[in-house]
């Protein structure tokens, strides 16, 4: 037979790693060209990965929730005869298949490298072997390995380290688990080594970390979990009780990657590189309100999705129109200021993998049922996890709408490459004063924030006074359009 293999692409214009999300083929399924075998998280979104040739999967040769370089082999298909010796360089043994052999542990490299089940990645076969006997395995835990990095020819995984012996676990082998099992015996407490495994070939499963730690409670528990590098503060733990600690961390440390990895390096990149400036604006919304209504009975718009946001994007593209200079970019290295005659509109919308903003391209030519279209679009795709890297890049202004949650207003800071971003506050009903009365009035706050370097308090204002004129007299989206 012949196995071949296919990497982990770039899939999103430089990205360097992904994280497997969900496998939805496994060793021995029949897979097509274009076939989706995976799904991956990358900085920026989660992508469907699709096998580019026919074949029966050989291996997986990453668990779902490992972090992945661009360009490592992740799955390995045989395709051709079956009678043809399959080239050592892929014997590797998949990484879910539940009765693989033990493999020893080898000296750790300086440099960190992505791991297969905890026990590391080579360039050359990673077809696992018996284990040493325990004394071998110790004496090698303190040796430094040699430069892996450099000698394809004699690769090295990651040092394992030698646990206690307890009756769950063979003197000096290091516990078979699952990363994210490992993760749950962590924030537990509980010391993987003092876990009696029930998985095939002596994998430690959750419900095996789970039991253990229904036991920690009992005298009898609290040596071995002693032993562990518990999530609960040394001192805390040392002012509580044996007996009176908790199955629960006290606290839990979650993994920033993928798309909440990005919006941090994003968010104080932005923060601390363009000058931010915010204002404000609180004015009268009950027409633009019954406008919506009106809309929504609108036999000609019948089918589409009609709201405030809809009016309040419509709004935005129409001072843009009026203040085309606050359309604008900064380019650092040819000290220029950029002005786009299109506009990328970004709406900023919070997913279950953190807050993406995907834009509408061309937002400016398009009529009020094609933005309703579009909107409709953009905002299924972000809840369904499936936007696209392409559709998250060039934006030029952006609408975060606060208000969904209650919020009356914030201060937003710029998504970075954009000049503007404007924070839609809560539209309640209040006392206002209309036509010389005091009368209950639908109400809002807008807040604008904007980089200084492109746009100056002047223009930032007019612009921001032309957002709140057109939906306090939604007329002027026709007159001013």
């Amino acid at each position: 037979m012949t196995i071949r293999e296919f990497k982990m692409p770039d899939v999103g214009e430089g990205l360097t790693e992904a994280e497997i999300l969900k496998w939805y083929v496994q060793p021995g399924d029949t897979v097509t060209d274009g076939q989706v075998v995976c799904e991956v998280e990358t900085a920026k979104a989660a992508v469907e990965l699709p096998i580019p040739f026919d074949g029966v999967v050989h291996a997986l040769l990453f668990e779902e929730g490992t972090t992945v370089d661009v360009g490592q082999v992740i799955i390995s298909v045989q395709t051709g005869d079956a009678g043809a010796e399959a080239p050592a360089a892929v014997e590797a043994a998949p990484a879910v298949a539940a009765a693989a052999a033990p493999a020893e542990a080898e000296p750790a490299p300086e440099v960190r490298q992505p791991v297969l089940v905890g026990y590391g990645v080579s360039t050359a076969s990673t077809k696992r072997r018996p284990r040493k006997a325990a004394a071998d395995t110790s004496a090698q835990n303190g040796s430094a390995a040699p430069a892996a990095a450099t000698a394809p020819a004699a690769p090295a995984a990651p040092a394992a380290p030698v646990l206690p012996a307890v009756p769950a676990q063979p003197a000096g082998e290091r516990p078979l688990a699952k990363p994210p099992v490992r993760k749950l015996a962590k924030d537990l407490g509980i010391d993987l080594a003092s876990v009696v495994p029930t998985g095939d070939g002596g994998v430690v499963t959750r419900e095996d970390v789970h039991a253990a730690a229904a036991a920690v409670i009992t005298p009898q528990a609290v040596p071995a979990a002693a032993q562990a590098p518990a999530a609960v503060p040394a001192a805390a733990a040392a002012a509580v009780p044996a007996q009176a600690v908790e199955t629960s961390a006290r606290e839990t440390r979650i993994p920033v990657k993928g798309v909440r990895k990005v919006t941090a390096q994003a968010m104080v990149g932005s923060a601390f590189t363009a000058p931010h400036v915010t204002e404000f604006i609180t004015f009268d919304v009950t027409r633009t309100m019954k406008l919506v209504q009106e809309l929504k009975a609108d036999p000609d718009l019948a089918g589409l999705r009609i709201n405030p946001l809809l009016l309040i994007a419509k709004a935005v593209l129409v001072a843009v129109r009026r203040n085309p200079d606050v359309n604008a970019s900064w380019d650092e290295a040819a000290q220029e200021i950029v002005l786009k005659h299109y506009v990328n509109l970004g709406i900023a919308a919070a997913t279950p993998r953190g807050l993406i903003v995907p834009n509408i391209k061309d937002a400016h030519a398009k009529t009020l049922g094609e933005l309703s279209e579009s909107l409709s679009a953009l905002v299924a795709t972000a809840r369904d996890g499936k936007t696209s890297p392409a559709d998250m890049q060039n934006g030029t202004l952006t609408i975060t709408n606060v208000g969904v949650f209650g919020v009356d207003t914030g201060t937003p800071i710029l998504n970075p490459g954009e000049s503007a971003i404007l924070a839609v506050g809560a539209i309640k009903l209040q006392p206002w004063v209309h036509k010389g009365k005091v009368k209950p009035r639908q109400v809002t706050t807008l807040a604008l924030s904007f980089d200084h370097r492109l746009i100056d308090g002047e223009l930032g204002s007019r612009f921001l006074a032309d957002i709140a004129a057109v939906l306090e007299h939604p007329r002027r989206l026709i007159t001013w359009a």
